[in-house]
């Protein structure tokens, strides 16, 4: 830092306590909320797997952003090639084909939430703002590929959550809302060739699940009437901590994974929906605070668009368990039982502390 005309080099860890402190009690908050869900065998492997993200956000944290820009091409390239790499290489569980293994299970559609805004933001790096119609259509190409692929895993949640990721980076660049608006009318005519042509049937059971869940209250409607009576039998208070009746007797599927929120709801009640949403709500404004703090165009984009995605990992899931989205298996980012969905949003905020902690200051 320059303090009236003198420089003063002193190492330090670059760390955002702010952001640190909000992502430690989201944390805690999750692991009372998964053992009443799952017990004490999955907490134990959940604080080692959160515990290896926040190594992972330290080290990226330290990285200057500059080199991650020179990166950034490269690790494009290879989050395609593994991709293409889930096709011929990859293993099928569960009726889908995610996996590959290089050592351990990785699932190559993880990498893509991060790098994809990455990529979009450094194609945007040293370009006028806001852009033009043909930067718009290449970074629609650089958006499209790795979305169609985890498209055709299939992965609808993923590819959604990717798409989603690149689109904030145009939106902060400044895209018009005329292109916002054309892009929806799109979207919305281009739904029926989606259905008949590109949705596979259990995606459309979704969809039509979603619209009516008592056309199959004992089948495919089964999760999310189970998740709105665990959500409304919750009351102002809840039930109390491992009193809730729809968990603790199983009613309620996937009660440590997608619908971790239900749990909560019925155990806890809204006061406690209120203060986890406010947890949340407090990371997303510091995290849209370091971005407003920027020092360029690069780092301002991908700190937004991080920040930005995280909001759109809790509005799905959230949305999902209550019923007012389909469900597509969306986890609540750092509450649900998860491996590398966990690793990525660490990782995430470990680029916005670096995008904060190594902004240039000046003080006179």
């Amino acid at each position: 830092m320059i303090y009236a005309g003198r420089i003063h080099h002193n190492k330090r860890h670059y760390i955002d306590w702010w952001l640190m402190a909000f992502i430690l009690l989201l944390m805690s908050f999750g692991l009372v909320v998964l053992f009443s869900a799952g017990g004490w065998v999955l907490v134990k492997k959940q604080i080692i797997r959160l515990a290896l993200g926040l190594v992972v956000m330290l080290l990226l944290a330290q990285v200057k952003p500059e080199k991650l820009a020179g990166l950034t091409p490269w690790l494009y390239v290879l989050t395609i090639l593994l991709l293409l790499a889930v096709f011929f290489f990859g293993y099928e569980s569960k009726g889908a084909t995610r996996w590959i293994k290089i050592g351990i299970r990785f699932q190559p559609s993880e990498l893509a939430k991060l790098v994809i805004p990455l990529m979009i933001a450094w194609f945007y790096r040293y370009r006028i703002l806001p852009p033009d119609l043909k930067s718009i259509g290449i970074s629609l190409l650089i958006l499209l590929i790795p979305v169609f692929l985890i498209f055709k895993q299939p992965d609808l949640g993923t590819s959604i959550l990717v798409a989603v990721s690149g689109l904030f980076v145009l939106f902060l660049a400044g895209l018009s809302w005329k292109y916002i608006l054309g892009g929806l009318v799109t979207l919305v005519s281009a739904a029926p060739i989606m259905w008949l042509f590109f949705m596979k049937e259990y995606q459309k059971q979704r969809v039509l699940t979603f619209l009516n869940p008592t056309q199959d209250s004992l089948g495919s409607g089964w999760n999310i009437i189970q998740s709105e009576i665990a959500i409304g039998s919750g009351g102002l208070l809840g039930k109390g901590w491992q009193n809730g009746s729809q968990t603790q007797l199983d009613f309620l599927p996937e009660h440590s994974t997608d619908f971790i929120l239900s749990v909560l709801s019925e155990e806890f009640g809204l006061l406690g929906v209120t203060i986890l949403l406010l947890l949340y709500i407090a990371i997303i404004l510091r995290g849209l605070y370091i971005a407003s703090q920027a020092k360029d165009t690069f780092n301002r984009l991908i700190a937004g668009a991080l920040t930005l995605t995280f909001f759109v990992y809790l509005f799905i899931n959230a949305g999902m368990i209550s019923g007012l989205l389909p469900v597509v298996g969306v986890p609540l980012p750092l509450v649900s039982y998860g491996g590398t969905s966990i690793i990525t949003l660490m990782a995430g905020f470990g680029m916005i502390m670096s995008v904060y902690n190594h902004r240039k200051l000046l003080k006179s």
